[in-house]
């Protein structure tokens, strides 16, 4: 099996372009926080100076994502023996509270203002920086949530979307100033009510993604097909199912899964087959296979093969059976075992009783070993 607690040179990569993106961010949002709250006290700017907070929560945001990495980054050991990548998710996590925090502060200081408003008092300077601070913000949420993708870090991403929302906060901003300055019409109160509603938004959405991180969730289609597909190259491997898929954080990836097998291979040719196939899904996929169980299927047996098929014709032909695999009967003792992968629609007990019903009548003089399993990544 693959060295559980290695780290490659990918993942070193990986966690230096994380600390550095959010380097970027912090110095970045900490200049335009700064720029930003001065031109909001000058121009007695509730709607800047809100701007301001939001990019001073930002580098915060930023800072704590640099502090997820490198915890995340820590070797394996004796208490944590699979690592501790799942800070990461915990960071992402903070993240999106701080983004939910800035989008009600926002809403609450903005409905304030539209009840006790007061007049700004805004400049050509102050329009100038206010549109450069948009521009550094369209191209900093684009640049971090980018890197983010490329090196799949929730945190990253929610680091981009946010600045991404702030680019559109200091549009309206923007706006606003300038048909204050055109009309005298001050709206920047009611526009950030609007602004501060689609942060909060963008907050939730993060929180519900990454929590669905940390629950588990059904494993990437495309993963759990390329393995399979390793799996089933190999010449002795007739098919591989119940994959199960166990993250501890970005990129680590561990696995179990049954291989259905000849009933004349021998341990010795099992043991060197399951060497052989878990250092190459490591290699091809990074997915550490951790435990690799058998399936026997019946060889040279044509009566074998007609019930097999007759069996599996009945199974799945209720709509709530996914597949039915690990198939074995023993003729001389009477004995049929196979396994049926049933979809979240039906209770596994009551699918269950009604395969073996209805098995137990079209084979009665058999004993029946039959076992459900939940369907928890996607099937051929």
């Amino acid at each position: 099996m693959a060295d559980i607690g290695r780290t490659g040179p990918g993942e070193k990569s990986r966690d230096q372009v994380i600390v550095r993106t959010s380097v970027i961010g912090i110095i970045a949002n900490v200049f335009l926080a700064a720029f930003k709250a001065v031109i909001g006290i000058l121009s007695n700017s509730i709607a800047v100076i809100l701007d301001a907070v939001n990019n001073l929560s930002d580098a915060l945001s930023s800072i704590i994502t640099i502090i997820g990495t490198k915890l995340a980054g820590r070797k394996p050991d004796k208490k944590h023996p699979l690592g501790y990548g799942r800070i990461e998710y915990l960071s992402a996590m903070i993240v999106s509270g701080i983004v939910l925090y800035a989008g009600i502060t926002s809403f609450v200081e903005s409905v304030k203002k539209i009840f006790a408003p007061e007049t700004p008092d805004y400049s050509i300077i102050s329009l100038v920086i206010i549109a450069v601070a948009v521009a550094v913000k369209i191209l900093l949420g684009r640049y971090v949530k980018a890197r983010g993708r490329e090196v799949n870090s929730g945190s990253l991403v929610a680091s981009g979307s946010d600045a991404l929302f702030d680019a559109i906060l200091s549009s309206s901003v923007l706006a606003c100033a300038i048909i204050f300055m055109l009309s005298g019409l001050s709206l920047e109160a009611y526009v950030g009510v609007v602004i501060s509603c689609f942060i909060v938004k963008s907050g939730v959405e993060m929180m519900i993604e990454t929590l669905n991180e940390i629950l588990g969730t059904r494993p990437d289609k495309e993963v759990t097909d390329k393995v399979k597909s390793i799996l089933k190259s190999d010449p002795a491997v007739r098919g591989a199912y119940d994959l199960v898929m166990f993250n501890y954080g970005p990129d680590r990836d561990f696995a179990s899964v049954h291989l259905e097998l000849p009933d004349t291979m021998t341990v010795r040719e099992v043991d060197a087959l399951t060497r052989r196939v878990e250092d190459k899904v490591y290699q091809e996929t990074g997915v550490i296979l951790t435990g690799v169980s058998m399936y026997s299927y019946n060889t040279g047996d044509d009566e074998a093969a007609r019930i097999r098929s007759e069996v599996s014709g009945m199974v799945l032909a209720h709509d709530w059976a996914v597949q039915m695999h690990g198939f074995y009967i023993d003729l001389e003792a009477k004995d049929i075992r196979f396994d049926v992968v049933m979809s979240f629609d039906i209770d596994p007990q009551e699918g269950l009783k009604t395969v073996y019903d209805e098995m137990h009548a079209a084979y009665p003089d058999y004993t029946l070993h039959i076992s459900p399993d939940v369907d928890v990544s996607v099937t051929e």
